[in-house]
């Protein structure tokens, strides 16, 4: 149960109906899922974040599917189980195939094993990790 209200739509500030109006129309749909309906009790914050995701979750270096892939796998450590539903749906939208969903459920699940181990053991970072990092 949301510790906030799921607000409906003449339940909304201002503000926030106008924010859900441009998610409606960014998305191409009628629905507003239930995240943006109790972060619209906090309009200028849900607002920030609707920003951010845009530009976030842009194409850019990684194309958007990628980008679903990658907020699952973060979303799956993180324990968000809200979105891992949300963005494994937006990432079926764009392209994801059972094929590739399977191999990124063994990814998350290596990387969590293997995580655990190294935490675990304390094993130090190799200097050829730490030497080559990128960056600007």
């Amino acid at each position: 149960m949301a510790t906030l209200p799921i607000l409906q739509d003449h339940e909304l500030s201002s503000e926030a109906a106008q924010l859900l109006n441009e998610i409606r129309a960014v998305r191409n749909t009628d629905y507003v899922n239930h995240f943006w309906r109790v972060i619209a009790n906090h309009p200028a914050q849900a607002r920030l974040i609707w920003d951010q995701l845009q530009t976030v979750m842009a194409p850019g270096a990684l194309d958007p599917l990628t980008k679903e892939l990658i907020y699952v796998a973060v979303s799956a450590a993180n324990n968000c189980e809200y979105c891992v539903h949300s963005h494994t749906a937006s990432a079926k939208q764009r392209g994801m195939t059972p094929e590739m969903y399977k191999e990124l459920i063994e990814v998350i699940a290596m990387a969590s094993q293997t995580n655990a181990l190294a935490n675990a053991m304390q094993v130090p970072v190799d200097d050829c990790f730490l030497a080559d990092q990128g960056g600007d």
